[in-house]
């Protein structure tokens, strides 16, 4: 088929493209090279596929998207502008790229409509906010935001209303979606935008809710990127991860090559249509264990700094319940954490980033986004 990947010189993207080439389609690309997840430079990346065709534009040009579309079949929508914390400052842009790229590429899609068999778009477990978790009486409840002065005082974990904690569950799609950054809402709207125009116009359409995702090829100078590559950009410059709160906060870590089997499963079963669902692994690891095992391995001697701050809209735990992407849309992630950080380590130890983490974090300072 001939295939559309937007942002497909990225991290998800190009891996996504060299599988998509690799099964005989005919992909093209849409990106625009961002230098802050390229490192500086307008080119495309060393690893990207030589096979697919490139086309270097942003989302938001009508014409350059337009001769994306052109005789498309299946469009991944996967370009957009990621980071929790830059978008809680760089408002304009993240609304702007997330939101009005989401505009103009739909608005094109509805021209070919006839054409195109497929769209999956790439949406955000950071649509949650916090996690789903059981109460005192064994109740499932949705937290919102932690009390301030209870983070304040080194108290980070979600309460009921009596002071006692929450125990942590999988977050199954069904939880009130409930965003705390600007990022998180832009996502949030992508993925509605692109459910209700698919059904609207009768184009079959999946949301993918990606959980935290790693792996090879990640922008590890981009200081607003994963936690795995932030703190391995610190390492491989020989300084110590930083850790907000202490460190105890769980994600859900799924390798990009399980995130691409999930974009490959919703391309071909028809069971997903008009549906978004959760891609991870469906097993909490805390953010210390990441940051104890990336020192181990690359041989930092000092312990991680945890700070003890906190960031305005951090949640405290969120994992997957995967249940439903593994009943209809086929998908089973494979690759173990053990496994997957071998592999990352690997290609780690061959790279030479340039850490940023400190500037980014005194952006954060000098708003009042940290605390």
């Amino acid at each position: 088929m001939k295939i559309l990947v937007t942002g497909g010189a990225g991290f998800v993207g190009s891996h996504l493209v060299d599988r998509l080439v690799g099964q005989g389609h005919d992909v093209r690309v849409l990106d625009n090279l961002d230098p802050q997840v390229h490192g500086g430079k307008r080119k495309p990346p060393s690893y990207f596929n030589q096979r697919a065709e490139l086309i270097v534009g942003d989302v938001r040009n009508r014409e350059c998207v337009a001769a994306a579309l052109e005789d498309i079949e299946v469009l991944f929508h996967q370009a957009a502008a990621v980071g929790v914390g830059q978008s809680m400052y760089e408002i304009e842009h993240y609304v702007s790229v997330n939101g009005i790229g989401s505009a103009v590429v739909l608005e094109e899609v509805i021209k070919r409509k006839d054409r195109i068999k497929r769209i999956v778009i790439a949406s955000s477990m950071s649509i949650y906010g916090e996690g789903a978790y059981l109460d005192s009486k064994n109740e499932v409840v949705y937290p919102s935001l932690r009390d301030d002065e209870k983070m304040a005082s080194q108290k980070f974990e979600c309460l009921d209303a009596e002071g006692k904690p929450l125990s942590p569950i999988s977050t199954d799609e069904s939880k009130p979606l409930r965003p705390t950054s600007v990022y998180a809402v832009t996502k949030r709207d992508q993925e509605e935008l692109f459910l209700t125009v698919g059904s609207a116009y009768d184009i079959p359409t999946v949301a993918l809710r990606y959980f935290n995702i790693y792996g090879t090829r990640q922008a590890l100078s981009n200081p607003y990127t994963g936690v795995m590559a932030i703190f391995s950009a610190r390492l491989l410059n020989r300084k110590s991860p930083m850790i907000f709160e202490d460190g105890r906060q769980t994600r859900d870590f799924v390798n990009v090559r399980d995130i691409v089997e999930a974009n490959l499963c919703a391309m071909k079963t028809d069971r997903g249509i008009g549906r978004a669902f959760n891609i991870g692994t469906g097993k909490p690891t805390s953010i210390l264990e990441v940051a104890d095992t990336l020192s181990s391995q690359l041989d930092f001697p000092d312990p991680p700094e945890i700070m003890g701050k906190y960031r305005t809209g951090d949640i405290r735990h969120c994992f997957a319940d995967i249940n439903s992407a593994r009943k209809d849309l086929g998908f089973q992630p494979n690759v173990e954490l053990a496994d997957g950080l071998r592999e990352l380590l690997d290609w780690l130890r061959r790279q030479h980033p340039e850490d940023r983490v400190e500037q980014a974090t005194s952006e954060l300072v000098q708003r009042g986004l940290t605390r």
